[in-house]
């Protein structure tokens, strides 16, 4: 049976939800659309044949039952737009940041009832790092040490016109929130349960309310520990991530989105063959991106299984967010858990806010 989809939002990131449905032709389908832009929605609508336009979700919702909705709206919409239609049964897969604060998450999973909700990090799913995740506690690798984790961007200061870009309200926080979260969940979802983290950001360049540069030490359960840097201030663009384990060191080196030859592995001296042999049979071929993690999200709507990125893992990532803030801003270590409705960086990620302001 062919699974129906709604979009809301049709700007530029729409149009990869567009192309990752498109790829599953036969499977799933666009059967409507909103946005508040009309002339924008016309040309999503002819571009990718949507039947049905909205000028809002609540009349999308009146008038469609879709099995999906993805949200492509500005950060500080995705909570109140993902609760509309969990609390109408529709399951939801959302844009990074799902939300501004763990508050918003948590009264997403209130409402999620019987529906999904699920995060989209495309980076997990890349067939790279769906091989390393299958190595966990491989011995021919060993114990997990250190790693690395910098998304060295750039953005000119005209990117920051848009009105909710920049900002505490809307986008949530800068590049620790925005751009190095993609980076940093894949970093988790390889590493598994932060602990701690201590860390500090600044405002260097960028005319924002938020910061345009974060730097955090994260210690994990395993005892491992990692550097995680978020830039938008970097001119030679940069996401790179290094694992670090007893026996060998895994690299991924690219900027936007990564394939199989973006991967290097080096073994420690006398441990080369059985690293090679560790690391060679798992899968290959597929290209990190929408197109990998849709084919995931349909499996698990026509099986009724639990969606990639579940609430919580998208709560691991998140909390750590909230925690970078609350240590940067306060000058103090955040250990895991302690972020409840009584600390202001629950509420908000500025807590009572930014230094700089």
């Amino acid at each position: 049976m062919e699974l129906s989809c709604a979009v809301v939002g049709t700007g530029v990131i729409a149009g990869f939800h567009g192309e990752a449905l498109a790829a599953q032709a036969g499977r799933a389908r666009i059967v409507a659309a909103t946005d508040i832009d009309a002339v924008a929605l016309g040309a999503y609508a002819a571009k990718w044949s949507v039947p049905s336009v909205y000028p809002n979700l609540d009349e999308l919702l009146d008038h469609e039952q879709p099995d999906l909705v993805t949200l492509c709206t500005p950060p500080g919409l995705h909570a109140p737009q993902a609760i509309a239609c969990l609390s109408r049964g529709v399951s939801v897969l959302c844009e990074k940041p799902p939300v501004c604060s763990l508050a918003e998450l948590d009264a997403i999973e209130a409402a999620a009832g019987d529906a999904f909700f699920a995060t989209v990090f495309q980076h997990r799913f890349g067939s790279g790092a769906v091989r390393l995740r299958g190595l966990a506690g491989d011995p021919r690798l060993g114990r997990q040490v250190t790693a690395v984790c910098h998304t060295l961007w750039y953005r000119p200061d005209e990117y920051f016109a848009v009105p909710w870009r920049g900002n505490w309200e809307v986008e949530g926080g800068g590049p620790t929130m925005g751009h190095g979260i993609h980076q940093f969940d894949l970093l988790l979802s390889v590493m598994g349960e932060w602990t701690e983290v201590v860390a500090v950001a600044a405002r260097q360049a960028k005319p924002t309310a938020t910061e345009d540069l974060s730097c955090a030490i994260v210690t994990f359960a395993s005892g491992a520990v990692a550097t995680i840097v978020n830039s938008v201030v970097s001119p030679r663009e940069q996401s790179y991530l290094r694992f670090d384990y007893e026996h060998a060191t895994i690299e991924l080196d690219h900027v936007y989105g990564y394939a199989d030859h973006n991967w290097r592995v080096t073994a420690a001296p006398g441990h080369e063959s059985e690293v090679a042999a560790a690391w060679a049979p798992g899968p290959a071929g597929v290209a990190s991106g929408h197109k990998a993690q849709f084919a995931v999200v349909l499996d698990a709507l026509e099986t009724g299984a639990a969606p990639p990125v579940t609430l919580p893992d998208t709560r691991l990532t998140v909390e750590l967010i909230a925690a970078i803030y609350a240590s940067a801003f306060t000058g103090e270590r955040v250990r895991r858990g302690t972020l409840r409705p009584d600390s202001p960086f629950y509420h908000r990620m500025d807590g009572t806010g930014a230094p700089w302001n």
